[in-house]
């Protein structure tokens, strides 16, 4: 029979062994918690620093826009067409907002289903469960197995990888706002809309100091300097973007008050009505580089809307303009 030395020494090693299992697994769970820590940074460390960048106006690098994602790869406006612009190193892609009958946001750019998908008629007609069962067709009109994303899975997808801007989205800023609040990524947005100041006030009120904003300015249908001025006073405008048909338009050629006023330059180089003629053909297809995207970013774009977003990051890369 064990007396009570024995008794006691043998309860000892057994306190001693469980504090040893007690503090390896204390060292244990601190180094789960220091690696789940600087994974989250890592993951949002890209983000936060093109956010840090887009709040940069005067920034000589150039940030490029994927146009529907990388579409001539994927079907437009698809998971597959923004995970190939992801991949290629894009710092924003183009979304653009539709709403379901049953108040769902999804990314088609027409309001109609007929060119893009296999479905007819129009986007609101459709719930998204029905929305779900149609496929995207790629750019010759073939179906693919890619289906129409909800907003949401977008935004999964990009969280913490790369901004987004909201393309036709003023009629829906109040579902979207729920929608990035829901999955974390509100500050990775772009807001914007082609409505005066005053008109999307009215609208939205104090709703519009939630989020990041960039107005729209047609210089041929009236946008013009006091437009954005207001914006950015009263709003504090991102960027402003500026589509023109001719490149002597004053409103561009003064880039540099734009910038001062702590906006950057966004351009859409998609096709020569958008940009005076300096767009993505000129340089892809005739190799004219410097009339084309060089052009633009010797006037003061320092955003770029692309098509070709693989050709536009290799000549900024080139050019040491971009990372």
């Amino acid at each position: 029979m064990k007396n009570y030395r024995d008794i006691s020494s043998n309860n000892n090693n057994i306190a001693m062994g469980n504090s040893r299992q007690i503090f390896s697994f204390a060292i244990k769970r601190n180094w789960i918690l220091i690696f789940l820590l600087a994974s989250h940074q890592m993951a949002f460390g890209q983000v936060n620093r093109l956010i840090q960048q887009l709040h940069k106006p005067s920034d000589q690098k150039v940030m490029v826009a994927a146009h529907r994602g990388d579409w001539r790869n994927a079907p437009e406006n698809s998971l597959a067409a923004y995970k190939l612009a992801m991949q290629k190193g894009v710092d924003i892609i183009e979304v653009d907002l539709k709403m379901s009958s049953d108040s769902v946001l999804v990314i088609l750019h027409d309001k109609t289903l007929d060119r893009s998908t296999t479905g007819k008629g129009k986007v609101s007609a459709l719930t998204f469960e029905e929305i779900k069962k149609l496929k995207l067709k790629d750019g010759l009109g073939v179906p693919t197995e890619e289906t129409i994303p909800s907003l949401e899975e977008v935004m999964l997808l990009a969280k913490g990888k790369v901004l987004v801007n909201l393309d036709h989205s003023t009629p829906f800023f109040v579902e979207a706002i729920n929608i990035l609040n829901k999955t974390g990524t509100l500050k990775q947005a772009i807001f914007k809309s082609d409505e005066p100041y005053e008109k999307l006030f009215n609208r939205y009120g104090p709703l519009l100091s939630c989020i990041t904003f960039m107005p729209v300015i047609e210089t041929d249908y009236g946008g013009n300097q006091k437009t954005i001025d207001e914006y950015q006073k009263k709003l504090g405008a991102v960027a402003v973007e500026l589509v023109f048909s001719k490149d002597t338009t004053m409103v561009f050629r003064n880039h540099v008050l734009i910038k001062t006023k702590g906006s950057k330059v966004w351009v859409n180089s998609l096709w020569p009505d958008l940009c005076g003629g300096h767009n993505d053909d000129l340089a892809v297809l005739h190799g004219n580089l410097e009339q084309s995207w060089g052009w633009l970013i010797s006037h003061g774009a320092n955003i770029i809307q692309t098509d070709r977003p693989a050709e536009l990051l290799a000549y900024l890369r080139k050019r040491k303009l971009h990372d």
